[in-house]
């Protein structure tokens, strides 16, 4: 039996060799959808939270770290956690952007691949170095029902299908999340424990002050 997918190669030079692997889902199906269009298929939504692109890093780990905290302690004030918070949101995607592979360009050269390539029974091309990865698709004339994108390490960056693209997040994208995770975490907790020291004390105050004037 053949496979109802069709491999394209993208392989760049000097790549590792392919390891499948990464299970991480980063967001639910959702019709994330850019303004580009290749064939049938219109690009996802990079400004989305969960669909991350490689950028530079916006500020050095120390002053993100600084940052986080800071968020947090804002956020436990206002009564915020998480993705409760704006500010959090974005700090997450600027924060692991940095270690993003370059799913834009992944995905921009596995559809164009996928569009050049005219043959409709599986077969598996080589393409020139400047590709990114690999993708593997399902395809009836210029209709793509179904694609899995991979960057060169082999780990699964986004699917598409009937419509809806998903990003799953890298082992390093996963990582670094992680660590955002545990700092602001425990900055969150840490601001909650001060919130509650200090109402103890202003309570106390109060009940010593009825005291004396009792």
């Amino acid at each position: 039996m053949t496979s109802p997918y069709e491999s394209l190669s993208l392989k760049r030079k000097g790549a590792d060799k392919m390891r499948i692997g990464n299970d991480k889902l980063l967001t639910q199906s959702r019709p994330h959808t850019g303004t580009e269009k290749k064939g049938s298929v219109s690009s996802p939504d990079y400004t989305d939270f969960h669909f991350n692109i490689k950028t530079a890093p916006a500020m050095s780990d120390d002053k993100y770290k600084t940052a986080i905290i800071e968020q947090a302690k804002k956020d436990q004030a206002a009564g915020k956690f998480q993705s409760d918070s704006a500010g959090f949101r974005n700090l997450v995607k600027s924060y692991v952007s940095a270690v993003s592979p370059d799913r834009k360009n992944i995905i921009s050269q596995g559809l164009r691949a996928i569009y050049k390539n005219i043959r409709q029974e599986p077969k598996t091309f080589n393409l020139l170095d400047y590709m990114f990865g690999s993708v593997k698709y399902s395809k009836e004339a210029d209709d793509v029902s179904y694609a899995e994108f991979y960057d060169s390490n082999g780990e699964m960056v986004a699917s598409f299908s009937n419509g809806r693209w998903i990003s799953y997040g890298t082992k390093a994208e996963d990582a670094r999340e992680s660590q955002l995770w545990g700092i602001y975490n425990q900055a969150w907790n840490s601001a909650a424990r001060a919130g509650r020291g200090n109402q103890g004390a202003v309570n106390g105050n109060s009940a010593a002050s009825i005291d004396i004037l009792g």
